[in-house]
């Protein structure tokens, strides 16, 4: 069972011009008080064919964290279109919102993201160099894939044991992924904050 679970994720500024800032509302829960910081980490795939173009947008740390609820907004530079392949720019790649707890991945919310030009002809005939100022990325909000993994939350309780992290098992997908509950603009049932 997990000490932290994530509650609600907002995507902020969707869609947006390519070349603006991520924002995301993070809110998640502390079932037990933690000691270390969260690790909270935003990357943009940049293709899918060599992970070397991934880059990391934003880490924050977060912590200590005591029982209770949280929420923040994690806001993240748009990545550097000269380390994407022209090709690559335009199209649908992939977000990955991570948080891990003392180097332990234990959650990833993926969300495919759309980068197309806005304007209608040059979706049709697009210019011979990628124009970047002319592009809108729309973050597919409503369906997020989220993984956990199992990882220890008090490894000096555990006399020897551990549970295995990520790299040394593989996450079962079927059991460990979930929806997360669509975000206020999707849900007919909103909460006040």
């Amino acid at each position: 069972m997990s000490a932290v679970n994530i509650t609600n994720v907002t995507v902020l500024d969707n869609p947006a011009p390519f070349l603006s800032p991520f924002q995301f509302e993070i809110s998640y829960e502390c079932l037990t008080p933690l000691k270390d910081d969260l690790e909270w980490k935003l990357i943009y795939v940049g293709s899918a064919e060599d992970e070397t173009y991934d880059q990391l947008l934003e880490s924050v740390l977060v912590g200590p964290v005591n029982v209770g609820n949280y929420r923040f907004v994690l806001q993240a530079d748009p990545p550097d279109p000269s380390k994407i392949r022209d090709e690559d720019i335009t199209g649908v790649t992939v977000l990955l919102l991570t948080c891990s707890y003392l180097g332990q991945e234990f959650v990833r919310v993926g969300y495919y993201v759309n980068n197309d030009y806005e304007d209608e002809q040059l979706r049709e005939e697009p210019p011979p160099q990628v124009l970047i100022d002319k592009i809108q990325r729309n973050i597919l909000s409503d369906k997020p894939r989220v993984t956990k993994f199992p990882i220890n939350f008090y490894p000096e309780n555990a006399e020897g044991a551990e549970e295995p992290t990520p790299q040394d098992q593989p996450p079962e997908t079927d059991e460990n992924e979930d929806q997360l509950p669509p975000s206020p603009e999707h849900s007919t049932d909103k909460e006040g904050s």
